[in-house]
Formats: C-alpha cells, sequence, structure tokens
C-alpha cells in the first residue's frame, strides 16, 4: 500500500549502497521519505567519524532532485543513551513535526511506516513503533557493513571500496583523506591496534573496569582535556583504571585529585572530606561505550558546598587541562564517548 511518510533510521558512518538500496526502495513505496541520521550529537570517534552536517551532505550528494523537492528530508536524531523511551519520544517528536509540516492532520492523518533492513540486533528499532507499519528491504549486496569500509578507510594507506559505496561517497572520502579529520580518527585507530595487541593473545576478550568522577559546585561540572588518545582534546571526567589494590571509591577519589589537583584555600582537598560529599553513584555498561573494548565504568558523584569561588584545579598526570564548565553549557559534541549521558543521567535529566 502507497505511504504518506517512509522513515528510515541509521547512523551511516557513510551512507553505502545498502542504505541506498533502501531509500530507493522507500522512494518507489511513499511520497515522503525521512532520513533519520542517528548519533547527530555524538563527539567523532572511530565508530563515529562523520558529524551530522557531514553525513547530511553525502546522503544530499546522492539525491540532490529528490532533496530538493521534499521527497527526501533529513533530520538528525540525538542520542539518547541509558533511556530508550527518551530517544523513542525524539522519533516520534520529529516525525510528528513533519507530518504537521507536510499538511498531515488529526483528521487526516499520515500513513506511516518504517523501513529497513532487519540484518541484525542493530535494527531492534523496527520492532519499537507499533503505532506505524513496517516495510523490510530484503539484503540486495551481501554481507558487509559500515564498520568494514570505515576499517580499510582509516590507516595508513586509505582503501575507498568503490564497489559498495555510491559515486558521490567515493568521490567525498576521496576528499576527505586530507582532512584533520581524517587525520585525528587516523590516528586514534593507530592506537587502538597498538592497544588490542596487548592483549590479543588473551584466550577471552577481556572486560576493563574504570571510575569516573562527577564533581558539581555552584552550576559547574568540573572536567578534564584529555591529553592523549583516544580522544584527544575532549572534554572528559577526571577517571581512569581501577587498581587491583583499592575500592572503586578510592580509585574515583584518587583518578580526580590526580587529574585535577582540586584544592580549596587551604591545599589539597582530602580524600576524607571529600568522600563526605558523596550523593550518588551508578555503573555504566552499554557493550560499545569505549572504541578500546568492554568498559563497564562506575560514576561517583560529589556535590561541593555552593561558594563564589569555586575550588581551584589543575590539570594534571594524563588530563591536558581541567576546568569548571557550567552545566548548561556542557556540549555531548565535544565530550568523550558516553560521559555526556553519563552525567545527565547523574544529574537527574539536565541536559
Amino acid at each position: 500500500m502507497k505511504q504518506d511518510i517512509l522513515v528510515f533510521i541509521g547512523r551511516f558512518q557513510p551512507f553505502h549502497i545498502g542504505h541506498k538500496s533502501v531509500v530507493d526502495r522507500a522512494l518507489a513505496l511513499a511520497d515522503h521519505v525521512v532520513i533519520l541520521v542517528g548519533s547527530a550529537n555524538r563527539s567523532p570517534s572511530m565508530r563515529d567519524p562523520w558529524s551530522f552536517e557531514q553525513r547530511e551532505y553525502m546522503i544530499r550528494a546522492c539525491y540532490p532532485y529528490e532533496v530538493g523537492t521534499k521527497r527526501i528530508i533529513i533530520k538528525p536524531l540525538d542520542d539518547k543513551l541509558y533511556n530508550d523511551e527518551a530517544w523513542i519520544s525524539g522519533v516520534q517528536r520529529s516525525i510528528d513535526t513533519e507530518a504537521e509540516t507536510l499538511g498531515f492532520t488529526d483528521d487526516e492523518p499520515a500513513r506511516i511506516s518504517l523501513i529497513g533492513h532487519s540484518k541484525d540486533k542493530s535494527s531492534y528499532y523496527l520492532k519499537m513503533f507499533p503505532q506505524w507499519g513496517n516495510v523490510d528491504v530484503p539484503n540486495q549486496f551481501g554481507v558487509f557493513s559500515s564498520t568494514d569500509i570505515r576499517e580499510s578507510y582509516f590507516k595508513g594507506a586509505p582503501v575507498i571500496p568503490h564497489d559498495i559505496l555510491p559515486e558521490p561517497i567515493s568521490a567525498y572520502l576521496k576528499d576527505y583523506m586530507t582532512s584533520e579529520g581524517f587525520k585525528q580518527i587516523f590516528a586514534e585507530t593507530e592506537y587502538i591496534k597498538d592497544y588490542k595487541k596487548a592483549w590479543e593473545s588473551a584466550p577471552f576478550p577481556p572486560s576493563f573496569v574504570t571510575v569516573d568522577a562527577i564533581v558539581v559546585q555552584s552550576g559547574h561540572i568540573l572536567m578534564v582535556r584529555r591529553g592523549g588518545q583516544p580522544g584527544h582534546g575532549l572534554l572528559a571526567l577526571p577517571g581512569g583504571f581501577v587498581d587491583h589494590n583499592e575500592t572503586l571509591l578510592n580509585s574515583a577519589v584518587r583518578e580526580l585529585r590526580e587529574e585535577t589537583k582540586l584544592a580549596d584555600k587551604h591545599g589539597p582537598f582530602p580524600m576524607g572530606k571529600l568522600k563526605g560529599f558523596l550523593d550518588g553513584q551508578g555503573v555504566f555498561d552499554d557493550p560499545k561505550r569505549s572504541v578500546r573494548g568492554y568498559t563497564l565504568t562506575h560514576a561517583f558523584l560529589f556535590r561541593l558546598p555552593p561558594a563564589k569561588e569555586l575550588m581551584k584545579v589543575i590539570g594534571s598526570d594524563d588530563a591536558a587541562e581541567a576546568i569548571w564548565v557550567p552545566i548548561g553549557s556542557l556540549d555531548p559534541k565535544e565530550c568523550f564517548e558516553d560521559h555526556y549521558f553519563i552525567i545527565n543521567k547523574m544529574l537527574d535529566g539536565v541536559e
């Protein structure tokens, strides 16, 4: 049955011929195709190297006429990590807004369906919107993914797999090789490759345990700027790996003091006194939260007393800088891995 709107959700890192086949099918079945570009609010990494704007450009380059005539509408979709309901709500609001813009009403609602290829567990979202129909597009091009493309591309001798990329995307990737963005992701990729060599002979993939400290004072949050890879230059929570001879809380406080040199007017803030301001803790275990491998982190929230003058901090250890950031000014695109989402969850939904 002809649809008014077909919705295609993906990360498109990058957009390839498998994605294009879904869009082509959607154009044949619907008057309008809304492409929701996921992870639109993530900082650049091996897994998400291109921004929403860059991915929008790629898709637009493949469909200039359809985008120009509003047959294809490209919209950003933010991650809401650790909150599936908020993510679902974001999808629903985005499509409801677009349907209203296209002239549909409650009296004459749009016929809406999701479209995609049920390839694996990453396609679970196709079952999360029972109010809409579902169109499954069979795979026509064999087994490959955007991950395969990224792995062949971000290396010393980049390979652009022209046979599985639309021509405009191949051209974009060729030009992108000389950009600072390419150099940044290449450096991170090389670091992770060397990092994983240290445990490649292990009988099972290892799991790592880390801690992160969320320190707030007078509407500000304490962040560090990463001095090394991965995530060089991004803002992060003070934290690190747990030593074998310490508790999780002691590890979090140690990392906090090492990386920020947190001090009041009397000098370095004592560990025991800092523990007195502990106001919550949580575990964050998304399997893909870190490019380093499965890394489970324990976050500890410390609420320091309000003061006209924030406590003194200095970046140290592997932190290039330690700074207080107004909570309302924190940008997820500038934050390392899932740290923005950890903060959002621990501070009761503050965005």
